[in-house]
């Protein structure tokens, strides 16, 4: 994750210890499944009349729970409603609100933010929120010396966050950057006097939650559940609904979609809901709606290894794959062909110069025209279950156009790992969602492209020509100033992204989330994994 300031990339080890985006619910070391915090059982499913929500989370809930480096799909969304930051964003629209902070600040156009703290709001162990609090989570942050995913959403533009009075601070801008606003929810504030303390942060990734938000974290056991309950002290925005909350980790279709059916369901709300399972749920009651956004599954190429440092063979490759086939087929209709990096919903959308619509024969046009004949292709590819539904799409495509194809579907913690220590591959197949950090086009694109990025360093492309010309377009575009000048220099150089198919979208999917509408109201489908309950209540 990069924004223009370049940093040391960051470390496969930490890497895969809060990585969730891409399904990696293994990539805690084993020995964390022994760590719980809290007595609570891990069998509470108690429903509306019990005042505790059960809620059946498709992830898993082992990766790191550190707001400042967690891009966990579960722990992401039990954060959100554990901590809080100086502003929030709705779940859906991203329209920042007042969160720790009293307001939004009115002009955004200067290189200083100022924020009065909520009066009255405490931590979850009855200790006041102070402006401490604020500037040492941002001080991690920015700390040249700590990398922290939170590092990429913030240093290439924020100087520094200063302490006016213990109920006040101060951000200071490198240059103007409104869309910033949006991201202070990214920098959930955590209690100074608690994680400070020596070994805290270990204890932060391994579940030890402690925030504001409008729910205290009460129990935590890795690979079996978290639970919650209503945090009486708490004075803000939006206010706890249930008593207490049960959240279930699983990661298997089939108990979770069991956990929420029939008239003995065990949970009213469940996410991550296989296609195949819609029309059973919506017969028997249920709700299904889904929510479009970034999620896709992409193609990474090895650049390094012949023939996929030549461009004409990664265009080819794209063109060759039927992709109507594959959203009909595989996705159920829940989906689209890619037309740009970005999904057709975001803000920023515009299609590409580059669309790679179905052309079998313009792909073996290019493959001729690269010289490349009998080519054997093995596609390592993570066993997200959507994702392996996809692959055999992808090989009757390049089997079609004279590419011998072999799939090799892993666990998602193996494929990677075997990128981290530099082994050989051709190409990847694998799922990705920036939209759990926001719907910001320039955030997007730096979490998969920059000198220093984690998936270029995979990709072996950072030193390409076209790729240091690019980095170089990426980072004006960070810093200009008129939004329509700068949305258009994002679009121009997604076009260059689109043209060169190092790490692509094939196709952008719908996320499922199901629930009881006779027991739960206000809940709204998420484009990207996990539930937000902020806004929900029984019915």
């Amino acid at each position: 994750m990069r924004d223009v300031t370049p940093t040391p990339a960051l470390h496969r080890r930490s890497f895969l210890k809060y990585t969730g985006a891409l399904g990696a619910a293994a990539a805690v070391s084993s020995s964390l499944s022994a760590c719980s915090w809290g007595p609570e059982s891990t069998n509470d499913t108690g429903g509306g009349g019990s005042g505790t929500l059960t809620a059946v989370i498709g992830y898993g809930n082992d990766g790191s729970w550190d707001p400042t480096q967690t891009a966990s799909a579960f722990s992401m969304a039990a954060n959100n409603h554990i901590y809080e930051g100086l502003l929030d964003t709705d779940p859906i629209s991203r329209e920042p609100y007042a969160a720790l902070a009293t307001q939004v600040p009115a002009d955004l156009t200067g290189t200083s933010w100022k924020f009065e703290l909520r009066p009255g709001a405490r931590f979850h162990d009855g200790k006041p929120v102070t402006a401490d609090d604020v500037v040492f989570v941002f001080d991690r942050i920015l700390d040249p010396k700590t990398q922290t995913l939170g590092k990429g959403f913030f240093a290439s533009w924020l100087r520094e966050v200063r302490k006016i009075d213990a109920m006040n601070v101060e951000l200071l801008l490198k240059f103007p950057f409104p869309e910033g606003v949006s991201r202070l929810t990214l920098a959930k504030v955590m209690p100074k006097h608690v994680f400070s303390l020596p070994g805290a942060w270990d204890d932060a990734i391994r579940g030890k939650a402690i925030g504001s938000g409008p729910y205290r974290q009460t129990a935590h056991h890795p690979k079996s559940n978290t639970t919650f309950e209503a945090f009486a002290d708490y004075n803000g925005p939006r206010k706890a609904a249930f008593k207490k909350m049960n959240w279930l980790t699983m990661v298997d279709a089939a108990p979770r979609v069991a956990k929420i059916s029939g008239a003995s369901a065990g949970a009213p709300i469940a996410d991550n809901i296989p296609y195949a399972n819609i029309q059973q749920l919506t017969k028997g009651g249920m709700t299904v709606e889904g929510g479009a956004g970034m999620n896709n599954l992409f193609l990474m190429f090895n650049t390094r290894r012949k023939p996929f440092d030549d461009v004409r063979v990664r265009q080819a490759l794209h063109y060759a794959i039927d992709t109507d086939k594959m959203v009909q087929v595989a996705l159920k209709g829940h989906g689209r062909p890619s037309s740009s990096f970005l999904n057709e919903g975001n803000p920023g959308y515009r299609p590409a110069k580059t669309v790679y619509a179905y052309d079998p024969e313009k792909a073996k046009a290019l493959l001729a025209e690269a010289g490349v004949k009998g080519l054997k292709v093995d596609i390592m590819a993570v066993n997200v279950s959507w994702i392996v539904d996809c692959l055999p799409t992808i090989k009757a495509s390049w089997d079609a156009i004279g590419v011998k194809t072999t799939l090799d579907p892993q666990e998602t913690t193996a494929v990677f790992t075997k990128m981290d220590q530099k082994q050989d591959y051709q190409v990847v197949a694998a799922a990705s969602n920036p939209n759990q950090f926001g719907l910001d086009a320039d955030l997007i694109m730096h979490y998969n492209y920059g000198p220093q990025n984690l998936w270029m360093g995979y990709a072996r492309w950072a030193d390409n020509s076209v790729a240091k010309k690019l980095f170089k377009d990426m980072d004006q575009a960070t810093r200009e100033p008129d939004a329509t000048r700068k949305k258009t220099m994002i679009q121009d150089y997604i076009d260059v992204v689109a043209e060169q198919a190092v790490l692509y979208p094939v196709v952008h999917n719908e996320l499922m989330t199901a629930w009881d509408p006779k027991k739960l109201t206000g809940i709204r489908a998420q484009p990207y994994p996990g539930i937000n309950l902020l806004q929900a209540k029984w019915a």
